[in-house]
């Protein structure tokens, strides 16, 4: 398996189209959050509300990537990266969401796939990159820890427990 990070375009519609009609054949609770933000039914529309560049109706600015396996020419997950945080993102959202389409989950896709987004994070300019998840998911946690993810604390939203962690990119 080889793996990069793609921004959307016209050449990586069929990949993507059908990774997100599976994800959400599956769930209905897509992470990142941004790749569902926006019908991806009409593509051209959906490219260009992907990434924010300015803040808007409180959102931070934000890029997004998705991940794909040149092996065999599949989209596998997407990641999206907040370039500050906002009081809502310090406390349950942080700098990266992730995640990696049903089918191709369990293979070390997220723990790659972070790293490279650590890499972009890097190139914004930001040294200490916050990331959260749910106590009760033990994979996400460990694709932090692996990526160099310390926990700061424990916080309770919504009726969840959620963790937050620091990854130090100096």
């Amino acid at each position: 398996m080889t793996l990069k990070l793609i921004k959307a375009s016209k050449e990586y519609e069929k990949q993507i189209v059908e990774m997100l009609d599976e994800w959400l054949s599956a769930e209905s609770d897509v992470t990142p959050w941004a790749i569902v933000r926006e019908d991806y039914h009409d593509f051209d529309k959906y490219i260009k509300a992907l990434d924010l560049s300015e803040p808007k109706d409180g959102y931070v600015p934000d890029s997004t990537f998705f991940c794909m396996d040149t092996e065999t020419d599949k989209c596998v997950g997407a990641v999206n990266i907040r370039h500050y945080l906002s009081e809502a993102l310090l406390d349950h959202g942080g700098h990266i969401g992730d995640g990696v389409r049903p089918s191709a989950r369990g293979r070390g896709i997220a723990t790659k796939m972070i790293s490279f987004a650590l890499d972009e994070c890097r190139r914004l300019g930001i040294d200490r990159v916050l990331m959260t998840c749910d106590k009760d998911n033990v994979a996400s946690a460990k694709t932090i820890i692996k990526n160099g993810g310390v926990l700061e604390n424990e916080i309770v939203d919504d009726g969840r427990v959620v963790q937050r962690y620091w990854i130090d990119l100096k």
